[in-house]
């Protein structure tokens, strides 16, 4: 089959994976991120420059390549994983194992990756994963009560466009009463928690 001129990246794949790798088969293979991954993977058993090249055409493989390959951090296999929000936050995680600007710039274009590089890759807040993670009421209130560990005024106000995570806010950030989360609750659902949970402060206070 390797002396036919057309093969596919499946078929050159398939015959690699059964005869073992070739230039020829591995340079069709590479015309497809996967298959490429897959060929550096389970045909070479090591990294190549051609295979990581045609990984990187795709932020996971990207990633995967450094992750399975690799086995270390490199400019390129970063580079393609920052395109995804996804992959730079696990690249900053689980390869660099330490923050840099340019994963923590490409995870905080995702609310909810913007949180978890802060709680797991930065371990600490900070101004820019913080705005972005308030871009979503959910993440906001998690960023004030996992990171922050205290109220902000930026974390609260967005999660006063939740009713729910406004009540949340009310409860396990500022622990009390504010003018912005009541107005968030009420005429809502969370009204009668958020009156509950006034009136045990007050009784807290009391007793």
């Amino acid at each position: 089959m390797e002396g036919q001129i057309c093969m596919s990246p499946r078929e050159a794949y398939d015959f690699a994976e059964k005869c073992g790798p070739s230039n020829k088969t591995r340079k069709i293979a590479c015309e497809n991120p996967t298959l490429a991954f897959n060929y550096a993977l389970h045909v070479d058993k090591k990294p190549r420059n051609d295979t990581r090249n045609a990984a990187c055409k795709n932020p996971y493989y990207a990633y995967g390549y450094a992750y399975f390959i690799d086995k270390e951090s490199r400019e390129n296999t970063r580079n393609a994983a920052c395109k995804d929000f996804r992959y730079a936050y696990f690249y900053a995680r689980d390869i660099d194992k330490r923050p840099r600007e340019d994963t923590r710039e490409a995870a905080c274009k995702d609310p909810e990756n913007a949180y978890y590089y802060a709680k797991h890759v930065d371990k600490e807040p900070r101004e820019d994963t913080r705005k972005a993670a308030c871009e979503n009421s959910e993440f906001a209130y998690f960023y004030a009560f996992d990171i922050d560990k205290c109220p902000r005024e930026i974390t609260r106000n967005a999660a006063c466009k939740d009713p729910k995570c406004a009540y949340l806010y009310a409860k396990d950030i500022d622990k009390g009463f504010h003018e912005d989360t009541w107005k968030a609750i009420k005429g809502t659902k969370y009204e009668e928690k958020y009156m509950k949970l006034l009136n045990n402060s007050i009784k807290e206070l009391i007793i």
